[in-house]
Order: C-alpha cells, then structure tokens, then sequence
C-alpha cells in the first residue's frame, strides 16, 4: 500500500492567501526557551540543562482556512438542510472523512472556469464509475502548481452549484480541491456578478450547504498521484471547539 500526502504545509509569511489570512509562526529554538525551561525546576538554572537546551516550540497566529483544511456547513452559512442549525467543524459526523476517493480531473480547464453538472456527469460516464454514498470526490484543478505564490488565488477551475449539487444527489457528503476555493476563484465572480448584478453566483457552490449539508476540503495538493479511482481518503480536521473549519492532514491510501 502507498500512501500519498495531500495536504500542503502551512508556512510563514507565504503570499497564498488574502493579507488577513497569512500564516504567522514565531520558532522558538532550543537556546531561545533555555530559561523558561529551567524555570519549571525548583533551583535549576541554564547551566544544569543538557548543553543549555530547553525545547523547540512554537507560536502560530493562522486562520483556521490556513493550509489544507476541511470546511464545515457552519462556514458556508448560519444554517443547512433547509434550516437547521450549522453544523460547526467539532460537531460533523466523523464518518464523513474517511471513505472511498474518486479523483475529477478538470486541470485542463482554465482559471476561472465553472464547472457544470454536464461536465461532472460527462465526466463520470467517461470513466466509467457510479458515485456511491461516502464517496470522497476529489478536484483537481492544477491550481496547486502555483501555491506559494499570490496567483494561487486565482489559479484553476471551480465548482457551480448545480454541479455541487449533482454530486450530493448521489451520496457525496466530502469532497475536495487543490484550489483555494470550491468555488471559482472569487475575482471571477465578482466579475460574473459586476456584468449581471445575479446576487444567486456569489459563493454558489458553497451556499449549496444552506440546502444539503456537506463539508468539502481546500488546498489540497499531489492529486496527479492518485488513480481516479481505487484508494480511499482520510480528512479527518482538528477537533475545534465552534470553529467554521479545521487544519488536517489529508492522506490518501493507494491498493
């Protein structure tokens, strides 16, 4: 069995999100935290630690969509299924992130196209495969080629709501990008919107949760190591407390 790493690291200062949204990490090395770690021992100083080394730590000031993480309803908006309560990131059932991984490769697409429910389904009859309930689907836009840089943002392919939509109908309840954003880059809807002023473009494929609850993982990377089909995926995000999202490593296991 092999197993792919999908997830992407999250790095100091890298310009792939929006200003607000940029990592920021203060390493403390082991000559840095030597005093705050003698402090915890009565009568211990500097000098009694092994070459005066306390411990590597860190301290992170990220937002919870840094790096490759899962969405939950509660992100996308107040309720779901038609007006129920969100759900947030530590309340989504645990099941939804381990399943079987389907890749949908749209990366010959261009950067802001949408993707339509009659390319998914053209797509899935090109390979032959019929969705089952808990399937992981998995896009790959080619965006993460571009990650580290600010055109990440702007960078592949994104999901319309009717093609969400198509893959919930069929049992989906997880899906996945490497781009920054299920939906198509935001600077192409707003351009979509500013020619038409059709308020229902704007995050469509995310509000589809407001009707069907689901999570989707972004800034995911390494899809173009997977087969279509035929190995399963696990997404499980870091359990926080009434949080819109969770950091995970997503790893996919290949037979």
């Amino acid at each position: 069995m092999n197993i792919v790493d999908l997830s992407i690291a999250i790095e100091d200062g890298l310009p792939s999100d929006p200003p607000i949204q940029i990592p920021h990490i203060e390493y403390c090395d082991h000559k840095d935290t030597a005093e705050q770690m003698a402090a915890f021992f009565k009568n211990c100083t500097v000098g009694d630690l092994p070459e005066a080394n306390g411990w590597a730590i860190e301290f992170l000031r990220i937002c919870t969509h840094s790096g490759t993480h899962v969405d939950a309803p509660w992100h996308y908006y107040p309720t779901q299924n038609g007006g129920e309560p969100a759900w947030t990131i530590d309340q989504v059932p645990l099941d939804w992130f381990i399943g079987n991984g389907v890749v949908m490769d749209f990366h010959d697409k261009p950067d802001g196209y949408k993707i339509t429910s009659a390319d998914v389904e053209a797509y899935f009859k090109r390979i032959d495969y019929s969705l089952k309930e808990g399937d992981i689907v998995l896009l790959r836009t080619g965006a993460d080629a571009r990650w580290g840089t600010p055109e990440y943002l702007v960078a592949g392919a994104g999901m319309s709501y009717e093609a969400t939509m198509w893959l919930l109908d069929r049992g989906v309840r997880t899906v996945g990008t490497d781009g920054w954003s299920w939906d198509v880059p935001l600077p192409y809807e707003g351009e979509e919107f500013s020619k038409n002023h059709d308020a229902s473009i704007i995050w469509e494929a995310h509000r589809v949760g407001r009707e069907k609850a689901y999570c989707h993982i972004e800034k995911l990377t390494n899809l173009d190591q997977l087969p279509v089909t035929g190995f399963q995926v696990q997404c499980f995000p870091v359990k926080i407390k009434a949080a819109s999202a969770g950091w995970a490593r997503v790893v996919a296991f290949v037979s």
